[in-house]
């Protein structure tokens, strides 16, 4: 997070907060985790990836709207998605992960989903137009009040194949675009 965000944005290091990592009691990191965020008054933004498969801060396909800062457990696909972080070694790949839950997120006062490439393409369509369930965690979105997805135009590219009634999106050449949702 240090090499890939935070040495591009201006915010003062105290003021950001990763889910605990390293620790002798993961149960209790969560939970002390969840208490800092309360007593801080919340979370103003999260900034989130997406996974191939939908998942969103390592909240596996199967993460209830419910859920909060817990170990979870890697699915094949994150494993070898991340492999790239490890010099391609599979092996070297935890199996496991601490993952803030998809409640903890959206208690945020706002949120934003970066995506970019074709890989992403299927997961973005599903975030969006996927009736939300724990099999698209990221689908869990579609009820936030503020959040924003900022794609390229490769992770867009099923949008149009799957509208349904009236949503705008902008694509990363500035074209707006219209999008019907379906019920």
């Amino acid at each position: 997070m240090q090499r890939l965000l935070m040495q591009y944005v201006d915010l003062p290091h105290q003021n950001f907060h990763v889910p605990p990592g390293l620790t002798d009691d993961v149960d209790v990191a969560c939970a002390a985790y969840e208490a800092a965020i309360r007593q801080a008054g919340g979370v103003d933004l999260w900034v989130l990836g997406i996974g191939t498969d939908g998942h969103i801060a390592f909240n596996e396909p199967g993460s209830e709207r419910d859920t909060r800062t817990r170990r979870v457990q890697l699915e094949a696909t994150t494993i070898q998605n991340n492999a790239r972080f490890f010099e391609g070694d599979v092996a070297k790949v935890p199996k496991e992960a601490v993952s803030v839950g998809v409640a903890t997120i959206m208690d945020a006062r706002e949120i934003v989903l970066l995506a970019k490439g074709k890989s992403k393409a299927h997961a973005i369509a599903r975030a969006a137009f996927d009736k939300p369930s724990s099999d698209v965690p990221a689908s869990w979105l579609q009820s936030h009040e503020n959040c924003v997805f900022i794609v390229d135009e490769a992770a867009a590219s099923e949008l149009t194949k799957r509208a349904g009634n009236a949503r705008t999106f902008e694509s990363a050449s500035g074209i707006a675009h219209t999008l019907e949702r379906r019920n």
